[in-house]
């Protein structure tokens, strides 16, 4: 009977907890629009993929992760990322953006990747793996595929 009492005790207290923080009064997230736009260029093995993020507001978003995935594995050992991105597998490369402030300024992003052996194209595919928590009315201007073939020349998403 005791510890019957004392698990009623602690559910009580927490929902107490949760509906006293706000946890189920229906808190409405920021709204923001988060876009990626850029290039990707293959040559030989290298793959060089720019992206520049930028928020449209209307709020800002403490960060977000980018996630860039292609569609043949990438040389991950020995390789270095730029600060703020981590290997998301053999063929993915997640990366912070961190804050964007609403019509701020753009986030930069480049990543110099090499392909595991000679391909004669790749797909990119760019996205947001995580925007800090924000409703996005418009995400097909942060996820797109891009078609890259081995010519040098950049391709524009």
């Amino acid at each position: 009977m005791m510890t019957m009492r004392r698990a009623a005790v602690a559910v009580s207290v927490a929902v107490a907890t949760v509906v006293g923080t706000g946890g189920w009064t229906g808190a409405v997230a920021p709204e923001a629009d988060v876009a990626h736009h850029g290039y990707a260029t293959l040559a030989g093995d290298r793959l060089d993929v720019l992206v520049l993020t930028h928020n449209h507001g209307p709020s800002a978003v403490e960060d977000t992760t980018l996630r860039v995935e292609v569609s043949a594995p990438l040389v991950t050992a020995g390789r270095r990322l730029p600060a703020g991105c981590v290997w998301g597998g053999e063929r993915a490369v997640l990366c912070s953006t961190g804050v964007l402030p609403a019509e701020g300024e753009r986030r930069e992003t480049l990543l110099d990747l090499r392909t595991a052996g000679m391909t004669h194209e790749v797909t990119v595919r760019v996205s947001t793996a995580w925007n800090g928590g924000a409703t996005d009315r418009m995400p097909e201007n942060n996820d797109h595929r891009v078609l890259v073939p081995a010519t040098g020349d950049p391709y524009v998403f």
